[in-house]
């Protein structure tokens, strides 16, 4: 009712009704930066719930990689007897757990990041990539805490910096690339298929001995070869190539070129299909959970 006592009707706002996509599902970029803040929020949201009421907090991230290289050391350098050339071993084995441990987390921590969300899921409208996405990337402030230890041994061994670190952050692009497109497989799973959290640690413990952590590449490549296969073929584990590729960029090992191409296109192929496939799928996530 206005001043002169008349009274107005206001016409509800029409409402917002979101349909699924027909068609070829497709990534949906312009959505994915229109909820960016979303995003950011939910990645401030899960470090604060990490570290909440921990007692070491952000020190717990540098303590596993830290507790395996040393565990790694005794058992595969000095009892296996593991060779690493003229890098001493803890270096050696560090500068692949960072990768190592960065992608581990990250791909259980995406498995089961919509089952996580499944309350905001069910009620409101925005790209469910944004959920494992959120929950991967978040691991790279841990992994730039364990970077800062891998620094101080490097000191510690006297082993100076290559020119090839400035190549490191293509390594890292490949890294979260291979980690967003395992997260966005799994997580899509997961919401169909409840076993797959009991999959998942050990599918990352095999995971573990099939990349070249605890031992070089070459000796990968030689067995391959002696099987009657290329080297390259090792790179068809994503995480081969990047393991690699840390080691070179970090302490200048000896690397093979084809084994990183052939991770680095696997992991790209990895990034896009992982999230096609998502998309596809997303549809159906609110019902299911």
């Amino acid at each position: 009712m206005d001043r002169a006592g008349v009274t107005v009707a206001i016409a509800p706002a029409p409402p917002l009704v979101i349909r699924a996509r027909r068609g070829r599902p497709s990534l949906g970029l312009a959505d994915l930066w229109e909820y960016r803040e979303l995003f950011y929020f939910l990645v401030w949201r899960d470090l604060k719930v990490r570290y909440k009421q921990s007692v070491f907090g952000a020190g717990w991230a540098v303590f596993q990689p830290l507790a395996t290289m040393a565990v790694f050391t005794v058992v595969f350098s000095r009892i296996a007897g593991i060779d690493s050339g003229d890098v001493p071993y803890p270096i050696f084995c560090y500068a692949a757990l960072l990768p190592w441990t960065f992608f581990s987390r990250g791909t259980a921590d995406g498995a089961a990041s919509l089952l996580g969300a499944a309350a905001m899921i069910s009620k409101i409208y925005f790209p469910r990539l944004i959920v494992p996405a959120a929950a991967v990337l978040r691991g790279l402030v841990d992994a730039a805490l364990s970077a800062v230890v891998f620094a101080g041994l490097m000191v510690w061994y006297r082993q100076p910096p290559t020119p090839a670190l400035a190549a490191l952050p293509l390594f890292v692009l490949l890294a979260v690339a291979a980690t967003l497109g395992t997260g966005f497989w799994l997580s899509a799973l997961n919401v169909r298929y409840r076993d797959v959290k009991y999959v998942v640690p050990f599918f990352l413990q095999l995971w573990l001995f099939v990349t070249p952590v605890i031992y070089p590449t070459a000796r990968a490549t030689e067995l391959l070869h002696s099987v009657g296969l290329p080297g390259w073929f090792y790179g068809l584990n994503p995480m081969a190539g990047v393991v690699e590729g840390f080691r070179w960029s970090l302490l200048g090992e000896t690397t093979s070129a084809g084994v990183m191409a052939a991770s680095g296109g696997v992991s790209i192929l990895l990034l896009l299909v992982g999230a096609l496939y998502f998309r596809r799928v997303e549809r159906t996530f609110a019902d299911v959970l």
